[in-house]
């Protein structure tokens, strides 16, 4: 955000296969290797040349039109951007082909990231949760499209003038369109004091309270409190920790022995949990947040571990037949619906997949339903642009589609046609900013970026920052500018 925030392929034989081997003359071993040896080790150096190409093609999502864009090895992009640390790992017809890790887990303690490293998957922690939601559907104990307030027995969610046509369903919850509010969760530090999920649920956290503010079904909004009543409405079901039912139906039969969704992450795991940092290098509060809202936010894994979600969701997709849930429930929950979400990740025709992004950690990941292949990508950062650009350098190797860089124009605009746009403005939650022209070009001046941040122009009321491509729409009127939107918040211009 611009406010910133050996591979190695194991051959080995079976037991009969060594008797047999034991027997033979060293004639026929010296065949059976000289014939196999060269093809092993073709394959090994094919695999090695993709994932080295990988590595040294990384290049900005953001792609101006006429100017040449700049490659990239992966260890210079980390430090060119002040990331500690990535961990990726790429699938093919349902195996893990490959992962690799690079730079640093914990900067201060010199841990180097590895392919074991915990991080924190965000929101990806979602899509995984509502695995178990949807097994509890398949049980009957839960209906997609009944009140949840018949299965919440500890805290119920109050009814307004919102919910007196349509009432808050595990559907709408599932694909955000409850009309529920709190987007976000920003977890609490090592020492706070921890609430409950229903004093979460009634803003006696960090966060408002969770409520209906539209009516349910009118349209989209994204909502991690709506989660969070989905993983009361599991435990209140089970009598059972979050926590332990998902270890015991969904992470252990989908081999993610070595994650949890424990919040605070228990002690056992500190030695391999990456340190979380902030976009300008310093340590999250703590090494990484806390967060009782673990449906929404609080799985740990790894990239090895998180796709063997995908594994499982193609593997049931493509086979049309049952694993950790009945073919029919994944074929809905990969139903694309408003904005693009399912019953748990979002979807495409193509493609499904989630993004997470947790205080000091940012993580995606993508899964293919017409191509065996998935991928994903995790870093301890709260900047994640290199997770996109290490995605482009993957879709280019393997000819994957739906990951595209993100093109735009840059048009020149007179200095008398920028003038209108320049002046102060206040934007909601962040305060007061300025806009300055300075040789042909726009830059925003303020106390919450760290330095001017450049605009350039799409189009008359349109512009970009040449940084990361975020869009700012501007408002005229009458040819005055009376202000203007960037990611969801709206500015208004001050009087001078």
């Amino acid at each position: 955000m611009i406010f910133n925030h050996l591979y190695f392929r194991v051959t080995y034989y079976s037991q009969s296969s060594l008797t047999f081997m034991k027997h033979s003359s060293s004639f026929f071993l010296a065949v059976l290797f000289f014939l196999t040896a060269p093809l092993l080790g073709q394959t090994n150096a094919d695999l090695e040349a993709r994932i080295s190409r990988i590595e040294n093609n990384l290049m900005q999502n953001l792609q101006i039109e006429g100017e040449e864009t700049p490659v990239y090895n992966i260890n210079e992009r980390l430090k060119q951007l002040n990331i500690p640390g990535l961990s990726i790992a790429f699938v093919s017809n349902g195996k893990v082909e490959w992962a690799r890790a690079y730079g640093m887990a914990d900067r201060n303690e010199n841990r180097p990231m590895t392919t074991e490293t915990m991080l924190l998957a965000g929101s990806i922690s979602k899509p995984v949760a509502a695995l178990r939601a949807h097994q509890l559907v398949e049980a009957g104990k839960f209906d997609l499209d009944v009140n949840v307030n018949n299965y919440l027995k500890s805290w119920k969610l109050p009814e307004n003038e919102f919910t007196e046509k349509k009432k808050v369903t595990l559907r709408g919850i599932l694909n955000h369109t409850a009309g529920l509010t709190v987007w976000g969760f920003p977890g609490y530090d090592k020492g706070d004091k921890i609430p409950t999920t229903a004093e979460v649920l009634d803003g006696k956290g960090n966060t408002d309270s969770v409520r209906v503010y539209k009516e349910p079904g009118e349209s989209w909004m994204y909502s991690g409190g709506g989660y969070t009543i989905m993983q009361l409405m599991v435990t209140d079901t089970e009598q059972m920790s979050f926590p332990e039912t998902m270890q015991r139906h969904v992470l252990d039969p989908m081999n993610m022995q070595k994650s949890t969704f424990e919040n605070p992450l228990p002690d056992k795991y500190h030695s391999i949990a990456a340190t979380g940092y902030r976009g300008n290098g310093t340590e999250v509060e703590g090494k990484w947040p806390i967060y009782p809202e673990m449906a929404a936010a609080g799985l740990w894994t790894t990239p090895t571990q998180l796709i063997q979600y995908a594994i499982e969701v193609q593997k049931i997709n493509n086979s049309k037949k049952d694993g950790i849930l009945k073919y029919s429930s994944v074929k809905e929950m990969l139903i694309p619906g408003m904005n693009g979400h399912g019953l748990g990740p979002q979807t495409t025709e193509h493609m499904f997949g989630h993004g997470g992004a947790d205080e000091g950690f940012r993580a995606q990941l993508f899964g293919w339903k017409e191509h065996p292949h998935a991928v994903v990508v995790m870093v301890n950062s709260d900047n994640g642009s290199i997770m996109q650009e290490v995605l482009l350098a993957v879709a280019k190797e393997y000819n994957l589609p739906g990951i595209e860089p993100d093109k735009r124009k840059n048009i020149k605009m007179a200095d008398a046609d920028l003038q209108k746009y320049t002046g102060k403005y206040k934007l909601e939650r962040m305060g007061n900013l300025e806009l300055k022209l300075d040789k042909g070009h726009l830059y925003v001046h303020a106390g919450f970026v760290q330095e001017p941040l450049q605009l350039n122009a799409e189009g008359n009321g349109l512009f970009y920052a040449a940084k990361d491509g975020v869009r700012f729409t501007f408002d005229i009127k009458d040819d005055k500018v009376t202000g203007f939107e960037v990611q969801r918040l709206k500015a208004v211009r001050v009087k001078e």
